[in-house]
């Protein structure tokens, strides 16, 4: 995934002749920019807290691991040292925020007695800890210990685990002070966003790889305390839907069985002083282990018609069949994703004769002519599965790239134990190994292995627009600095129906959503995934021409991002470019007033160049009908100013061509 330019790279370290018990030691640590300092502190435990700009930010942080016969990180003895910095940059295969990445830090790592050591790495953008152990054979890691500390009147904003430990983390986002968080109350799933005395901190993990997920729960007094689950002994079928869940009936007293010589996952916390920082921050990129793929030329990304939240009814006067899930429909679907040069396909339940085997599609679905008109036309197939179906037919990677299928959506995994993330990594490595793409639906967020395995484009894990009604414009709203900024996501924007919440009404196949027409448009530039979806109708983008056009011309990969504004469950807007070319989106998910104001200034053009511009903004009625927009074509150049008027539940978007 990564291609590295080494501009600067040293290191030095020392380490003291006999260990010693350590008592009060303190280790200084700062980013290259010296705003974000962290004092690391070795005592009968081992702690750090974190500070930017001299202010306190994370006022502790506790950790330790503890296995069967003893807890690393509890009266710690103290070996050595070993400190230093790196400065590359980071060139990803798949660039969601930026082509290349600064990768500076400062890093410190102390050595303990007992085989292990913790190191620490502090960017300019925030802070990352990780324990390194070299213990003989296998260890048993009975909890893993990570409490951060943050002032009780801090703001937490969480995603709540309905479930317990099983969930598809689609839940609504939940928004309350830190200090009412109870350990009684539902557990988060990461990412969580703290706003603490006017900075924010996001809290997540890279590198998870043969390890448990981690979740939070507040601890009632400003903290947050890490939860994980066991590992699963012994499951049994889900009588309802036995084609893709499993109960887990008995569990172990560990949460990781793993080797003892190992790397942990990173924790850590992107520090920003505004909210437009963190969701720039590309922590769990530089965090992520190198590519495991040597040959990338076939990992394409690109934008996806998608048939199920359409409910793949086609219509119209050049519509001479029965549509549905059938062969005549998905050629319908190619010959305008062909149209649109939009490279994919995805054939969602239904396309099998039985969803328990994906070697049998149902008789009105051809693939291997699908395969065959796709391929002429320049458009791969996806395929869905639930991920019990692969678990149980892991050959079915060979057979369809026999097939010449070009990726799979892998759906309701729903956990994230230590067996489960292994799962994933394991459908990576079989799908790179027969160059097939993945799309992980029903699934946690972006923790790393996209990095060691780039094939991977996506990862479901947000509410998005399949809950219909209940996928609204004030949680979406809160999405590019939580669960987007983590890494890609699969949310399916794209309807041409649009609806005010009060005056909502749809089933599929006449799908519709919550928010504007423009609204809706300016999604596809201000959310982030490899695989970007077009989830609506082609014979309702066909009729909407100009739309469809704007939209299909979006990249899905950005060589530059910018936030031109962030208020916090209000508003957002975002500048990114591709080449020469700038789009900008702006969404309003602010409903106390029909309309918002906001002020852009086109200060990331070129200063020696004209753009033509090509907008779509909010019409006079689209606080009562959502569907009202309107397009503009005009010019600007750098520095000038536009104030927009964006509806509730409104937006705004263009595209800037430089002349």
């Amino acid at each position: 995934m990564k291609k590295l330019i080494a501009l600067a790279l040293f290191a030095f370290g020392c380490a003291t002749v006999v260990p010693t018990v350590a008592a009060d030691r303190r280790f200084p640590l700062s980013s290259p920019d010296g705003t974000i300092n962290v004092d690391i502190r070795v005592g009968e435990d081992i702690s750090f807290a974190v500070k930017l700009d001299g202010r306190p930010v994370v006022e502790r942080v506790d950790l330790s691991v503890a296995l069967r016969d003893r807890v690393l990180g509890k009266s710690p003895v103290f070996k050595g040292k070993r400190s230093g910095a790196v400065d590359e940059v980071l060139r990803p295969h798949i660039p969601m925020k930026f082509s290349e990445i600064d990768r500076r830090y400062n890093y410190l790592t102390l050595d303990f007695a007992d085989g292990y050591s913790v190191e620490f790495r502090a960017f300019d953008t925030g802070v990352a800890y990780r324990f390194v152990t070299e213990l003989d054979g296998k260890i048993d890691i009975l909890d893993e210990e990570f409490a951060a500390k943050f002032a009780p009147s801090s703001m937490v904003h969480i995603q709540p685990m309905s479930g317990g430990f099983r969930s598809s983390c689609e839940e609504p986002y939940e928004h309350l002070r830190l200090g009412d968080w109870s350990p009684l109350d539902k557990m988060s799933t990461l990412p969580l966003l703290v706003e603490s005395d006017g900075a924010w901190v996001l809290i997540s993990e890279s590198g998870l790889l043969d390890y448990a997920g981690m979740q939070l729960k507040g601890d009632g007094n400003g903290g947050v305390r890490s939860i994980f689950a066991h590992y699963p002994l012994e499951t049994r079928p889900y009588v309802r839907r036995s084609d893709r869940r499993l109960d887990i009936v008995r569990s172990a007293d560990y949460i990781v069985r793993t080797d003892g010589t190992r790397l942990f996952p990173w924790r850590y916390f992107a520090v920003s002083r505004d909210l437009g920082g963190i969701a720039l921050n590309t922590l769990t990129t530089q965090l992520a282990p190198e590519s495991a793929v040597e040959d990338l030329s076939w990992v394409r990304p690109g934008q996806v018609v998608w048939e199920w939240w359409n409910g793949a009814v086609v219509y119209g006067p050049d519509v001479d069949f029965v549509s549905g899930q059938n062969t005549a429909t998905y050629k319908y679907y190619i010959d305008f994703a062909a149209e649109h040069g939009i490279p994919y396909l995805l054939l969602d339940e239904g396309w099998a004769a039985d969803t328990r085997n994906p070697f049998e599609a149902s008789s009105r679905v051809d693939i291997p002519e699908l395969v065959k008109y796709g391929k002429e036309r320049g458009v791969g197939l996806f395929l869905w599965l639930s991920w019990l179906t692969v678990e149980e037919n892991f050959d079915l990677f060979r057979t369809f790239a026999d097939w010449g299928v070009k990726g799979v959506k892998i759906d309701f995994m729903d956990r994230s134990d230590q067996w489960m993330v292994n799962f994933y990594e394991r459908v990576a490595s079989a799908a790179a190994a027969n160059r097939l793409l993945v799309a992980f639906h029903g699934a946690y967020k972006p923790s790393g292995l996209e990095g060691k395995y780039p094939n991977v484009l996506a990862y479901e894990g947000v509410r998005g627009m399949e809950f219909m009604d209940r996928c609204l414009p004030s949680n979406s709203i809160w999405l590019p600095f939580m669960r987007n900024a983590v890494g890609p996501m699969d949310y399916t924007p794209g309807a041409m129906v649009s609806m005010q919440p009060e005056v909502y009404a749809s089933k599929r196949p006449n799908a519709a959503s919550i928010g504007t027409r423009a609204y809706q448009m300016a999604l596809y530039t201000l959310f982030e995934t490899g695989f970007q979806m077009l989830a609506d109708n082609p014979s309702i983008y066909k009729r909407e021409a100009e739309c469809t056009d704007f939209i299909s011309r979006v990249p899905v990969t950005w060589d530059e991002t910018r936030v031109l504004a962030a208020d916090a469950g209000r508003c957002v807007a975002v500048a990114k470019r591709k080449g020469t070319t700038w789009f900008v989106a702006a969404v309003n998910g602010d409903n106390r007033t029909d309309w918002r104001k906001l002020e852009l200034t086109f200060d990331f053009l070129d200063k020696d160049a004209t753009y033509d511009v090509t907008s779509v903004a909010d019409g006079i009625n689209a606080p009562q009908q959502a569907m009202d927009y309107r397009i503009v074509r005009d010019r600007a150049s750098y520095g000038d100013k536009r104030t927009l008027r964006l509806a509730r539940n409104g937006g705004w978007t263009a595209r800037f061509e430089r002349r």
